[in-house]
């Protein structure tokens, strides 16, 4: 089996819990919550051994405020399933956009010394993906015209949370966070993106944006 189709049946699986557990909410999908923020902080912890104290502290609040962030937009009020899975449209339609243009198009390093495989047409086949399906989930289930301008803001933190992650690899000295997912790594590796979208989701729906 090639690369891309193991990365792509990885990916739809993934998907398919992740939704499965989404719309169950409650216990089922706090606990899914729970495992991935500790798995998260045990990859985390492995990346920046012997970094110092404050690195351990930082990754422990890496992995806890986009948890809690995520659960927090499931389960503040009946529009909050529906808002969950916007975050994930745009996290993953960010994530294939960017994967697929930069194959196809890109050109111009986006940031060589971090990550050489990022370009900046990757980041705006993201941008351009996360706007169409994200505005097109948000419309579809009447969420509000805010989301159609924060999509693509949300887009662009999610490849900053990517950048931020690959820079941490490259001074760790490591390829992947770990072996977890085959084709994707280990799972920061995969939710890099999430990071800055839950948390920010969750604060726009504090501020009543959404």
């Amino acid at each position: 089996m090639s690369e891309l189709a193991v990365r792509t049946l990885t990916g739809i699986l993934m998907i398919a819990a992740t939704l499965l557990a989404a719309v169950q909410g409650g216990y089922i999908f706090a606990l899914l919550v729970a495992a991935v923020a500790t798995l998260m902080f045990y990859e985390w912890t492995r990346i920046v051994k012997g970094w110092g104290a404050v690195w351990y502290a930082g990754g422990f609040l890496y992995a806890l405020l986009p948890a809690l962030g995520l659960l927090w937009i499931r389960e503040r009020d009946e529009h909050g399933l529906y808002l969950l899975i916007w975050a994930f449209i745009v996290t993953w339609a960010t994530d294939i956009g960017a994967y697929f243009a930069g194959r196809s198009f890109g050109k111009r390093k986006l940031a060589p010394t971090i990550s050489p495989n990022k370009t900046v047409e990757g980041l705006t086949g993201g941008v351009v993906a996360a706007a169409v399906f994200g505005g097109a989930w948000a419309v579809g289930m009447g969420l509000g015209v805010a989301l159609l301008a924060l999509g693509p803001v949300l887009a662009v933190a999610a490849q900053a949370g990517d950048l931020f992650e690959s820079g941490m690899k490259r001074r760790a000295g490591v390829k992947d966070s770990g072996a977890w997912l085959p084709g994707h790594g280990g799972v920061l590796d995969r939710l890099d993106g999430l990071v800055p979208v839950a948390v920010l989701t969750a604060a726009a729906q504090l501020l009543g944006l959404t």
